[in-house]
């Protein structure tokens, strides 16, 4: 669905409305879906479909997922948990798994941005470079 710029402009001022000081505000953004749903104004479905894509990228943004080959020890987890606040400010929600296809070394995803430190990526990276 191709979105136009009224509804793109719409949808980034609910996103904005429904900022807090803490970022994102679950129930500002239950009060901004409820007044365009109950007002239906002309091209909500655009507008509705920018704004749950920008709900979407903000919730990936303060998201932080771990994944390591072996379980970490809680005071790694701690000094992971530190670093990441850190340099991407508080309020990250972090989740840690297991994946032992990774064979060594850790993989760490916060929004966009990923950081390979696994053996499997290196062992990857070689195969390309090759």
């Amino acid at each position: 669905m191709k979105i136009n710029k009224q509804a793109r402009r719409e949808g980034r001022g609910l996103f904005r409305a429904c900022m807090g000081p803490d970022g994102l505000d679950e129930g500002r953004v239950r009060q901004a879906l409820a007044r365009v749903i109950e007002g239906k104004p002309r091209g909500y479905l655009p507008i509705l479909t920018h704004f749950a894509r920008l709900i979407r990228l903000e919730v990936a943004r303060r998201s932080a997922n771990v994944q390591s080959a072996t379980a970490l020890a809680a005071p790694l987890r701690a000094q992971i948990e530190g670093d990441l606040t850190r340099h991407y400010g508080p309020g990250l929600a972090f989740a840690f798994s297991e994946n032992p296809e990774l064979i060594g070394g850790m993989r760490v995803q916060v929004g966009g941005d990923v950081y390979d430190g696994s053996v499997q990526g290196r062992l990857a990276a070689l195969q390309q470079s090759a």
